[in-house]
């Protein structure tokens, strides 16, 4: 490691120490948005429900999971938190919790609103304790609806669901839960946005997103084929609506699995002389990109011949050496068990779990998940209400 980028991801995690975040959301969207700023530092305490015992995630394991209340599931969103237990409908445990607010920086809540507005944990609310308060939202719908959102409807209403899948087969949910995932990401910049402008003007932030939004928002550019091209994404398996071949997979003689993300002319000149078809560079069927989408069916069918002679490695191989993007298709357990993933992995006290933040962070140093309500007398003491 360079010393600039000690610098820079020593100064990353210095840059939250002293920030304050409170987590009244569970589950997966908010909790990992708490999870990113215990990344970067930031002191994380989560509240969770005592009438519920905690964040349901501690319940959802596999079927042979033997865990105690840190779940896999539980621990994939709260590594580096402080866990206590308040039924806010009393009173001395929310006025525990408005004293924790009112020296807090941000608090992340993904209550539905009126539930929110009820238990008397809304922005509104809640900034009267703390007036430069950053509060940050998650819904299903926006704040006028009261639905709950849940990551595999958000899929289906989105049209993640319709485009998942090859012709034929039944509209097929992510294996990740990725609009909560998206709905994280939308929630941090905000918050980030955020906390520059309050460095500016000294006053909190209310900070808002839905499921659905960020879900509309990351359909990029199968989006904008149907906005201005009235194309209606369908079901095609890997393959790329703008591009050929890009996504389609192939099999080698070795029978590995392995895809092709060709997205210029030239690359696909250099792929034509790594299979050894010069026929296929010549042919005006193939030449340019959009002739190659026209004619998709013929081509992919031309380069599965050529694909099918050679083995996997040296395909790979000649791929690197002429700059042809490629790739072998991996399983999970492959892919975490690569060299490249290590970086990515925090490990802790017998719990693993892949980090929130894919740049330089000091989040080796990262506590453990924690058992519910863990902290509870540490934070009482240091938090006393009369």
């Amino acid at each position: 490691m360079t010393g600039r980028e000690k610098f820079n991801k020593q100064f990353s995690y210095c840059m939250f120490k002293n920030l304050v975040v409170i987590e009244l959301s569970s589950v997966l969207a908010g909790p990992m948005v708490g999870m990113f700023f215990a990344e970067l530092g930031a002191r994380v305490i989560k509240i969770e429900n005592k009438k519920t015992g905690g964040d349901v995630t501690r319940t959802w394991k596999l079927k042979n999971e033997q865990s105690g209340d840190v779940s896999a599931y539980f621990a994939s969103a709260n590594f580096g938190k402080e866990s206590i237990a308040l039924d806010i409908a009393l009173p001395n445990d929310y006025n525990l919790l408005c004293t924790i607010v009112a020296k807090a920086d941000i608090v992340l809540s993904n209550y539905q609103p009126k539930v929110a507005r009820k238990l008397k944990v809304d922005y509104h609310t809640l900034s009267l304790f703390n007036p430069t308060l950053l509060y940050g939202q998650i819904t299903g719908y926006g704040m006028d609806d009261n639905r709950a959102g849940y990551d595999a409807v958000i899929q289906a209403e989105s049209g993640f669901m319709s485009m998942n899948g090859t012709p034929g087969t039944e509209p097929t949910k992510m294996p990740v839960a990725l609009m909560d995932i998206l709905a994280a990401h939308q929630l941090k910049e905000g918050l980030l946005v955020a906390m520059i402008e309050r460095l500016q003007n000294g006053k909190g932030k209310f900070v808002h997103v839905s499921l659905l939004d960020s879900a509309i928002a990351s359909l990029a550019n199968q989006a904008t084929n149907y906005l201005q091209n009235k194309h209606c994404p369908q079901q095609t398996g890997s393959h790329h609506p703008n591009i050929a071949p890009y996504g389609t997979l192939f099999t080698t003689r070795d029978e590995h699995t392995i895809i092709f993300a060709v997205g210029t002319d030239a690359q696909f000149q250099s792929l034509c002389t790594i299979l050894n078809a010069p026929e296929l560079a010549a042919d005006v069927r193939f030449t340019t990109n959009q002739q190659r989408v026209v004619n998709r069916t013929e081509l992919i069918q031309l380069l599965q011949n050529k694909v099918s002679n050679i083995n996997s490695t040296e395909l790979l191989q000649l791929c690197y050496q002429h700059k042809v993007p490629v790739g072998k298709v991996q399983t999970v357990q492959e892919a975490l068990e690569s060299p490249e993933s290590q970086s990515m992995i925090l490990a802790t006290n017998g719990f693993k779990a892949p980090k929130t933040t894919a740049f330089a962070t000091d989040s080796e140093n990262i506590s453990p998940p924690p058992q519910y309500n863990q902290h509870e007398l540490a934070i009482r003491a240091e938090f006393k209400t009369s």
